[in-house]
């Protein structure tokens, strides 16, 4: 009996991944591979990156194995209808035909497209902290912050398919430029690279998340300061996310997520001053349950949980 496997794409701000993931949602050893990507790389430097990853994961198929399809979670926002990505922070790609593209790498595959927050919403709901809960917000908070819904146990139908992305919902109390053209999005304010810039305008002098890690670590003020107020955005559009849905639960990973558990406290104390509303205050805010394998898993669960996506009209 062969083993059915997905092919799972996970495009994002610094670096595109493939790897083979089984019916589970385990990562097959050795099937990984990872390219960088970034703000700087232009079209065929990104293309030659997915093809890299893409053909070698496909290299790592058993013998005794299956190819189910291709699932492919991006950065958004994307097309979902059109195959298309135009991920925020990878400006050489605007309504870049994505999915066409992996569609002529690997004729015969199927390939599906969605947003990298739908993504690790459907793998938190099948293998990770969600697992039970009907109504869940998966967030990725790293280079930036992304987010997708599984609703009543299936993802949200979304005609673009940018439904939950609440990186580019604005915050009460915070007012940063944001690249899309609002001001104090939960993308601005938390993620990784907003949140360091921030502390270096307070006269923090590192560069990265992990420095600011190693900084609240130690106790340093403007660090403790910088974390607090990520977090702060974060429960509180949470507690709005939870406002408007009714949430069980959110469960939030990324790179960023791990700058330390303080992030979590004081998510939790933003969404608890929601005292009179108790189906807010019940919603539960958690770190994910998966890896850092966990966007991958969720690309591959466009395959594996097939049955559980929106299916826009095409």
């Amino acid at each position: 009996m062969t083993r059915p496997l997905a092919l799972a794409v996970d495009l994002g701000g610094t670096k595109v991944e493939a790897a083979l993931v089984d019916g589970s949602g385990i990562v097959l050893p050795g099937s990984r591979h990872r390219r960088p990507t970034g703000p700087t790389s232009a079209s065929p430097a990104l293309e030659r990156a997915v093809r890299e990853v893409v053909l070698a994961a496909r290299a790592a198929v058993p013998a005794d194995a299956e190819l189910l399809g291709l699932g492919v979670g991006s950065a958004g926002p994307i097309g979902v209808a059109e195959g298309t990505v135009s991920p925020l922070n990878v400006p050489a790609w605007r309504e870049y035909p994505l999915r066409r593209f992996i569609e002529d790498l690997l004729p015969g595959t199927p390939v599906t497209l969605r947003m990298d927050g739908v993504c690790i919403a459907l793998a938190e709901h099948w293998v990770g902290a969600g697992r039970g809960a009907g109504n869940l917000l998966g967030m990725i908070v790293s280079t930036g912050v992304g987010g997708g819904l599984v609703l009543g146990g299936r993802a949200i139908p979304s005609p673009t398919g940018n439904g939950g992305h609440i990186g580019h919902i604005e915050v009460g109390g915070f007012e940063d430029p944001c690249p899309c053209g609002g001001r104090g999005c939960l993308e601005a304010v938390a993620s990784g690279p907003r949140t360091v810039a921030w502390a270096r305008g307070q006269g923090f002098t590192g560069t990265t998340g992990e420095d600011l890690a190693v900084a609240h670590a130690s106790g340093d003020p403007v660090a403790l300061a910088a974390v607090e107020r990520a977090g702060t955005a974060i429960g509180r559009a949470a507690a709005s996310a939870s406002s408007l849905l009714d949430l069980d639960v959110v469960a939030i990973g990324g790179g960023f997520s791990r700058v330390s558990p303080a992030l979590f406290e004081h998510a939790r104390a933003a969404l608890a001053e929601r005292t009179t509303f108790a189906f807010v205050t019940r919603t539960t805010i958690v770190p994910s349950g998966l890896s850092d394998e966990g966007p991958l898993i969720g690309a591959g669960a466009l395959v594996h949980q097939s049955d559980l996506l929106d299916r826009p009209a095409v």
